[in-house]
Order: structure tokens, then C-alpha cells, then sequence
């Protein structure tokens, strides 16, 4: 089986799930990952998908744009290699860092640009940017592997450095401490 990451952009419209799983279950594809959400009216999925050996990239985003031309997603599809890629040799513990404040452009490039010197990888991020100086309008949620090996000090200290210096709250959490606390 071939492994296969496909893109999946356009309007939000119901069936737009419906037609792009329809059409990998025809053409005898696993689903193994999804991720989906809906960014202000635009619908962005991506996939993780297994299929037979002789499938290619191009012939399934043709497919794929075909059974959807009705919808007028942007497709894109590309092979996986099968090897896992390890970025670090350490191991790593999930985090949540969140910031608050005013907003204004760069911040996820900042706050982003403190992280990577810190060999942090960000595993998912969410940002809700309603504008104006009422922090609680403007929430940046991320999800991070932090090496084992780090230093959280400096790494904690750098934060809040780089906080201060955009104007906002920004805290570090172990995920697990922070799915406790905010538990419903």
C-alpha cells in the first residue's frame, strides 16, 4: 500500500467531506488521519490515506477534482515517504503555551521564531484574531513537543521576554495540566 497526504481547500458547503470520502472509498483508499476545520468561511481538510501500490499522486488529485468539480475545492496530493521522520534524537513531552493581548501583525512569527530557537515543534496551533486591544479577542493556542533535553527556564524566560515585548499574557503549561485545568 502507498501512503498519501491530500490538501483539501474551498468554501465552506455541506458535502464537501461526504464527496472526497466517497471517492477514496471507491478508488480503495484507508483513511488513517484527518484534520478538518473551518477557517472564518473556508473549509480546509487534510487527509493521511493508504491506497494500492500502483496509485499515483497526479491520477488521485485528478480523480479526487472530478468527483468534486461541482464544489470547486483546490486539491493537492502528495506521496508520503514511508519512513517516520524524527526531527529530534530526544524525547518529547507535549506542552500548551498560550498568548493574549492586543492585536497586530507578527505575532504568531514571533512567538513561532522564539520557538524554533528553542527546538520546540509546534503540533498544532489555533489563532482567533478579532482585532482591537481587548486581549480576550485575540487567543494564540499552541500545542508544542518540547525535547526532553531542553532547558524550560530559558526557554520559559525567552517567552516571557518576548511577551513583554509584544504586549501579552503568554503562559507554558504541561498539556496534561492544562487539559486538567481546563476540563469541563
Amino acid at each position: 500500500m502507498k501512503k498519501f497526504i491530500i490538501s483539501v481547500l474551498g468554501k465552506d458547503r455541506p458535502g464537501i467531506i461526504a464527496a472526497v470520502t466517497q471517492l477514496l472509498f471507491q478508488q480503495d483508499f484507508n483513511i488513517e488521519d484527518v484534520s478538518q476545520t473551518i477557517l472564518q468561511n473556508e473549509f480546509s481538510g487534510i487527509f493521511i490515506v493508504t491506497g494500492p501500490d500502483g496509485s499515483d499522486p497526479q491520477n488521485v488529485c485528478h480523480a479526487l477534482e472530478n468527483a468534486t468539480v461541482d464544489l470547486k475545492l483546490h486539491i493537492h496530493v502528495k506521496a508520503m515517504d514511508a519512513a517516520p521522520f524524527q526531527w529530534t534524537s530526544a524525547s518529547c513531552e507535549p506542552f500548551v503555551i498560550t498568548t493574549r493581548g492586543p492585536d497586530r501583525k507578527g505575532l504568531v512569527a514571533q512567538i513561532t521564531a522564539v520557538l524554533a530557537a528553542h527546538n520546540v515543534n509546534v503540533t498544532q496551533l489555533q489563532a482567533v484574531f478579532r482585532g482591537g486591544a481587548d486581549p480576550e479577542r485575540n487567543v494564540m493556542i499552541y500545542e508544542v513537543d518540547i525535547p526532553a533535553d531542553s532547558d524550560l527556564s530559558k526557554l520559559r524566560t525567552a517567552l516571557k521576554t518576548k511577551a513583554a515585548e509584544l504586549n501579552l499574557e503568554v503562559n507554558l503549561q504541561h498539556k496534561n495540566i492544562f487539559e486538567a485545568i481546563n476540563r469541563i
